[in-house]
């Protein structure tokens, strides 16, 4: 594989930044050219939205104007760096992509799994992740994680317990949904 775009999923607290840092430096090492990116954000623009999406009070946005928020930062994120990083034969390795808004838009605040699909196609069209890492934890321990965090990294780790074990079975069945494409960790 000359290059390729990774991208790592998971609830709050699993280790999704931990483990691509040590994914980059280990393409880096075996001398692949590496973008490290996340989501929301990775460009100027998308960087501008995430502030917009992880600042404030839990219940700040509806579900249908977070989607709707995520895809305009993912559009964003996606023309300005992943696809011309891929274009120049380098490795994108993403901390989050659309398998999140499946997962927190849609299984953890009942936007219709159709309508982002719908949103998903007049943005990216069949633009997909070569290959995802599911990271898994039990919701109670990523959580935990997240909270012990000196600085808490979004809104949604403010939300309670169910939730996030709602995610967490979000993640794991969209890694049984796609499993060309998925590898639970």
């Amino acid at each position: 594989m000359t290059a390729g775009f990774i991208t790592l999923e998971g609830g709050e607290g699993v280790g999704k930044s931990t483990q691509l840092r040590r994914l980059a430096n280990t393409l880096e090492r075996h001398g692949r050219r590496c973008v490290v990116t996340r989501e929301p954000g990775g460009s100027p623009g998308a960087e501008e939205i995430r502030a917009l999406l992880v600042n404030g009070e839990p219940g700040r946005w509806d579900a249908l104007t977070e989607t709707l928020l995520l895809f305009a930062a993912r559009a964003d994120h996606v023309a300005r760096t992943i696809k011309p990083a891929l274009a120049q034969g380098e490795f994108v390795v993403c901390d989050r992509f659309a398998d999140s808004t499946y997962a927190y838009q849609g299984v953890g605040r009942d936007m219709p799994r159709e309508t982002i699909r719908r949103i998903e196609s007049i943005v990216l069209g069949d633009f997909k992740p070569d290959l995802t890492f599911v990271l898994d934890l039990p919701a109670e321990t990523g959580l935990a994680r997240a909270h012990a965090r000196s600085v808490a990294e979004s809104r949604f780790e403010r939300f309670g317990l169910e939730f996030h074990e709602r995610l967490r079975q979000a993640f794991l069945d969209i890694a049984r949904r796609a499993p060309e494409r998925c590898v639970v960790i």
